[in-house]
């Protein structure tokens, strides 16, 4: 499981290094490789061991290729989903068109999110790290079903 959310760097040829406290996890759960793509609600990418991508794929094979909704989140998705492999050094490339896609440059946050990762320009996340803080604040949070016995 993948927690927590780290400052890291991206170098000049797009590289990120995998904090080393994932690396194993990553190796066990997909032995060191990921497919990354967009996520089509925020602007940031996802990564997932290889493993747990399949899963998804599993669940967009069962989408209609007929129904223009569904053919178009499933391009969205798998158009962008690009599969690499750590390096000896942990790090992975992040193509061109998602590095754009997702506004990064030098400076960038990976956050954990149990079974994926979220992958954001440092900026855009500490703005929707602000966007989130007003949005729960502003709820009722005992109103939303799935949250109202959510306690911690």
């Amino acid at each position: 499981m993948f927690r927590g959310a780290s400052a890291i760097n991206m170098d000049a040829k797009g590289r990120i290094a995998i904090p080393m406290r994932y690396r194993d996890q990553l190796h066990v759960h997909g032995t060191g490789v990921i497919v990354i793509t967009i996520d089509i609600q925020s602007q940031c990418l996802l990564i997932y061991p290889l493993q747990e991508w399949e899963l998804i794929e599993a669940k967009l094979l069962t989408l209609s290729d007929t129904n223009p909704v569904e053919r178009s989140f499933k391009r969205r998705l798998l158009g962008h989903a690009h599969e690499c492999e750590l390096d000896s050094h942990g790090r992975v490339l992040v193509p061109p068109t998602l590095r754009q896609y997702a506004g990064l440059d030098k400076k960038a946050m990976l956050v954990g999110l149990l079974n994926k990762f979220e992958l954001w320009d440092e900026a855009a996340w500490q703005q929707q790290m602000d966007d989130s803080q007003t949005l729960i604040q502003s709820q009722d949070l005992s109103s939303q079903d799935r949250l109202a016995d959510f306690s911690l």
